[in-house]
């Protein structure tokens, strides 16, 4: 017999707040892996927009047969007080001498990871956290605003509209997947030595000496990946 539903048990009523620990990774052109991340400092947020997986209503027999469902998409918003200067890659921007830039170039596609925080009723904001991973992302031109200061100054923001391109993620403990463009893993309900593995890989390692020799650059795994990290 399963058990009677109880609501609100302590530390059962979880919320998400925040973002923070973004990282820009560029995608290798020959390879296709997300080799090389870059610190996203100032970020302000981070809005997901998935679309699409709409019902179409399928007619026969003077009723209704069935439902088709759209493909699923996912979008997001990334807004920030400044960006990573190797972004410049993925906003069409290039340095052509230093410090000389020019805009309206070939933009590539990145790879983008940041980090909210998971709050409960016991221990408030800081009872874990969540990483997110977006794959394939391509930032739409955006505006930028540039206002005079005055006596109430406010810093300018940046803000750029992502669409996506799903990874593949394949067959998972016998389960296959569907292809994706976000993944997340919540402290709260993995493995800490494996989260600390995975934290290595996307935020690196230092190494020893000057200059440093033995770190590990940071990159993004596939989400085929996490079954070596996780488990399956």
């Amino acid at each position: 017999m399963a058990p009677k539903i109880v609501w609100d048990r302590p530390g059962e009523r979880r919320f998400e707040t925040g973002v923070d620990h973004g990282v820009f990774y560029r995608r290798d052109k020959t390879t296709g892996i997300y080799n090389k991340g870059y610190g996203w400092n100032g970020l302000t947020t981070v809005t997901e927009s998935p679309s699409g997986a709409e019902a179409s209503p399928q007619y026969a027999d003077n009723m209704k047969y069935l439902n088709l469902i759209s493909a699923e998409e996912f979008a997001a918003t990334i807004e920030a007080f400044t960006y990573p200067d190797e972004f410049g890659y993925a906003d069409g921007t290039m340095e052509i001498v230093p410090g000389v830039e020019i805009g309206q170039q070939a933009r590539e596609t990145f790879g983008f990871s940041y980090r909210t925080k998971i709050g409960n009723d016991l221990v408030g904001q800081d009872a874990g956290y969540k990483i997110h991973l977006i794959y394939g992302c391509l930032a739409a031109p955006s505006e930028k605003a540039r206002a005079t200061v005055n006596d109430s100054p406010e810093a300018s923001t940046f803000s750029w509209e992502i669409s996506t391109t799903a990874v593949e993620v394949g067959t998972i403990g016998g389960v296959l997947y569907a292809p994706t463009a976000h993944l997340s893993v919540s402290s709260l309900d993995v493995d800490a030595d494996a989260l600390a593995d995975l934290e290595e890989i996307l935020y690196g390692t230092a190494g020893t000496g000057t200059p440093e020799v033995g770190g590990v650059d940071p990159r993004m795994p596939f989400p085929a990946e996490f079954v070596t990290i996780f488990g399956a």
